[in-house]
């Protein structure tokens, strides 16, 4: 890995197993989502082979750091028999709650962990990585949960515990509550989870006040969560946390299932707001690590994380697209509702059209001041 300097340039971990990849022909993540902004960000000139890394396959026993053997060793067995017993369905839900056997059941999350941990390996000296395969933020250690059979977030997280940090700000902008890492870390003083997600939708928790017995905020917003009060919610929650705590590292889980063209969720930004919050939190952030997370539609999902490609490395967002980068857009699908007349702005832009002027609501104002109620002052 000589050359690569995430100080000096911002690095891009990715991998070709995404690409023809799936959790099956019905399931929310048919779609291909790395393999878009992949094409994108190269069609584009905007990835340099020294940005560019392939991300190593976390081992069995790098994934012991949060995961259970029992359970590594069902995820491997599921992968090489393409099947699941009724024992392993029961204890570890694979094949269950929306957590399939697929062909990379063990490999792709392995590969996304792998990922996220050299993206905390390369920043031990400070830098910026962005791994649009990471983001699994509902894994649990013995078991799947919400489309995550591992937890590259957490395991990212320890990496840098590992290396003797004792301020991480974990950042969580998925239309999810980030309830594994918020669990992982409930007791420790040494990580503080941010969720902001949508409320009253799976998993259920994330409440205002919930802070897991620890110094977890969460930040539930209502349906139609606009650009507004995505501003008002990075002005008067995001940065004030990270100037008080004053972290010395930074992880973003930047799911795309917040963004208005979503079919799942039902909240209501633009990818204007994802670049204008990563750009505020960069020059606090002396380590930052870029995640992907949630997403189900690959026009607003690749558009999404390749402008926020864009933004860390500085680059303009241009008007239009070029012809590749057009064909990279006209080449996706989406079978569902939102897939049959897709508008050609998903084509032709990343920048989705600017939103109208709306008021922030009262019970954004409200989050938003009770989560900086006795936030701990981060020292040297």
């Amino acid at each position: 890995m000589t050359g690569y300097d995430p100080a000096r340039r911002p690095v891009y971990i990715g991998h070709e197993i995404y690409r023809h990849s799936t959790y099956g022909p019905k399931h929310p993540l048919a779609i291909p989502r790395v393999p878009v902004v992949t094409d994108l960000v190269t069609a584009l000139g905007w990835l340099p082979d020294d940005q560019f890394l392939q991300s190593p396959r976390a081992t069995p026993e790098a994934l012991l750091a949060f995961h259970t053997p029992d359970y590594l060793a069902a995820l491997q067995r599921a992968e090489a028999t393409q099947s699941v017993n009724d024992a392993d369905r029961a204890r570890h839900r694979i094949g269950a709650d929306g957590n399939p056997v697929y062909r990379e059941i063990f490999s792709r999350p392995a590969t996304g962990a792998g990922g996220v941990m050299l993206a905390a390996a390369l920043t031990a000296g400070g830098g910026v990585v962005h791994v649009p395969g990471g983001g699994t933020h509902h894994g649990r250690p013995d078991r799947a949960s919400g489309f995550c059979y591992l937890n590259d977030c957490v395991l990212g997280c320890l990496e840098w515990l590992g290396q003797g940090l004792t301020r991480i700000l974990y950042l969580d902008l998925d239309a999810h509550h980030g309830d594994g890492v918020q669990d992982a870390f409930a007791t420790d003083p040494r990580v503080l989870t941010l969720s902001i997600h949508e409320a009253g939708r799976w998993p259920f928790t994330g409440a205002l006040e919930d802070r897991a017995g620890g110094i977890a905020r969460n930040i539930p917003v209502p349906q139609g969560y606009h650009d507004a009060e995505a501003t008002w919610v990075l002005h008067n929650a995001i940065l004030p946390i990270l100037r008080y705590w004053r972290p010395q590292a930074v992880m973003i889980q930047a799911g795309a299932d917040s963004l208005a063209d979503d079919p799942l969720a039902k909240l209501s930004l633009t990818n204007a707001a994802y670049r204008a919050t990563l750009a505020a939190v960069m020059p606090l952030a002396p380590r930052l690590i870029l995640l992907g997370g949630g997403g189900y539609n690959p026009w607003s999902v690749g558009r999404c994380w390749a402008g926020l490609w864009a933004t860390l490395n500085g680059l303009p967002i241009p008007e239009t697209l070029p012809p590749a980068a057009e064909a990279v857009l006209r080449a996706q699908s989406l079978n569902r509702a939102a897939g049959r007349n897709p508008p050609d702005h998903w084509f032709t832009t990343l920048a989705d059209p600017a939103p109208e002027p709306r008021a922030v609501r009262e019970v954004v104002r409200t989050a938003c001041a009770r989560v900086l109620e006795d936030i701990p002052r981060g020292q040297d």
